[in-house]
């Protein structure tokens, strides 16, 4: 649970109401922030099959993408952590905001200049963005009202990332994977002529990026007029001294440094299992781009309806329970796929998305509990371990291109193993009392 609140000059709430005096206008505006993110990250999971065949590249190169994305969570994740601990959540929201739109922007002149290094550097500042308002929203959301209810509207406001990733996949797969269905014998034409045909398809790709970039530019305007009361801290400590006595409660601590690792293999689980649908379907019913991004929606939609199944279920049952039996249970569905390359190996790859969807919140929650004023920079560590969605995709591309898209699925069945494995621990380690 968080050590912030929101001290706002109106009457005192009682502990039922969800939000503060003053905070709905700007919760709202936050909840388009979560969905926005996840367009962002699942407009992008595409781009590696798209991004291979427009530049004639391997599955390795093209999943560089994944690396530029995560790689800059994880360098961004910190720094937000700083600039919300010393300009307060709404700074780091819009810088967050900010520079993600300024990433989107960057893909018209990438489409110009037609190098694939300039869309890599265009989706690292997206994620750059991407990374500073996450960290900064989560602990936001919570400090929006009385404590008591802070998981019921962090939940709330979770609840419409997959909305978003759903929107991301969706225009991808109609505004993006159709132009590029037909591939470019590059011997039989001049280099003008597959310069012609680069160019049409680099801007298809163009397009929804610039939607995104003008709808976040709509979401930092309406923070940044809106005259919601000020988020106070609990606790002292601030700059290099409170991190300083955060990162050695955090060391310390084996429930969070085992949490980060495992959601560093949940989003790494994450990020392969929807990226190398597309090339997986390729090889299953020797499908199209455009049937792998279908596939990808379903896979999505699953998730989102899991998501709401599952919060019912740890209603009645201990979450780590549900974790260690989803994660196992997500490992087979990986056997399956790599034993089975057909009809039944795709629709396993799309059930893995219904264990995906209690693990990130999951994680999350078990990983924070308890650590008091050391929340905020642990929460940047969480967010940090999103890294994992930058490294394995790359490893599992790599293992692709040296076999085949069912064999590359051990990838994520290791991740999602060592997942199961924090469930495990968590249900047999004492519980730590709080920092």
């Amino acid at each position: 649970m968080s050590n912030t609140t929101a001290r706002p000059s109106a009457a005192p709430t009682t502990t039922r109401t969800l939000l503060h005096p003053g905070m709905g206008v700007l919760f709202v505006v936050l909840i388009c922030c979560f969905t926005a993110w996840g367009v962002a990250a699942d407009l992008t999971t595409p781009m590696v099959a798209g991004f291979k065949q427009i530049f004639a590249m391997s599955t390795f190169q093209a999943s560089l993408v994944q690396l530029a994305y995560f790689g800059a969570y994880f360098l961004l994740a910190l720094p937000a952590a700083f600039i919300n601990e010393r300009f307060g959540y709404k700074a780091g929201l819009l810088t967050g905001l900010g520079l993600a739109a300024l990433g989107a922007f960057a893909f018209y002149p990438a489409s110009r200049i037609m190098t694939y290094e300039a869309f890599l550097v265009a989706l690292f500042a997206i994620a750059a963005g991407c990374s500073i308002l996450e960290t900064s929203a989560n602990p936001y959301v919570i400090a929006m009202g009385p404590e008591r209810t802070a998981t019921r509207r962090l939940n709330f406001a979770q609840a419409f990332n997959p909305v978003g990733t759903n929107i991301g996949v969706l225009l991808a797969a109609t505004l993006i994977l159709p132009h590029l269905e037909a591939p470019i014998d590059v011997a039989s034409l001049s280099p003008e002529q597959v310069q012609v045909i680069r160019q049409g398809e680099l801007a298809a790709v163009m397009g929804p990026y610039l939607g995104l970039a003008f709808a976040l530019v709509a979401i930092w305007l309406a923070i940044a007029i809106n005259k919601a009361p000020p988020v106070v801290e609990e606790f002292p400590g601030s700059g290099g001294t409170g991190a300083r006595a955060a990162f050695r409660v955090l060391v310390r601590r084996k429930r969070y440094v085992f949490g980060v690792v495992a959601q560093f293999f949940n989003v790494a689980a994450q990020v392969c299992t929807w990226t190398y649908i597309i090339q997986y379907t390729g090889q299953a019913v020797g499908g199209s781009l455009t049937l792998g991004g279908l596939l990808l929606q379903v896979s999505l939609l699953v998730f989102l309806v899991s998501r709401f199944v599952m919060t019912w279920v740890i209603g009645r049952v201990r979450p780590t329970k549900a974790l260690g039996a989803l994660g196992g249970l997500a490992v087979l569905l990986c056997i399956v796929a790599m034993a089975l390359p057909g009809l039944v190996g795709l629709i396993a790859v799309v059930a893995i998305s219904f264990c995906l969807s209690l693990m990130f919140p999951t994680i999350y929650g078990v990983a924070l509990a308890g650590l008091g004023p050391a929340t905020k920079f642990g929460a940047a560590g969480l967010v940090m371990a999103i890294v994992g969605g930058a490294i394995m995709p790359v490893v599992q591309g790599a293992l692709l291109d040296a076999t085949s898209p069912a064999i590359s699925f051990a990838v994520p069945a290791f991740c999602f193993a060592v997942v199961t494995a924090y469930a495990v621990y968590d249900l047999r380690a004492p519980q730590e009392v709080a920092a």
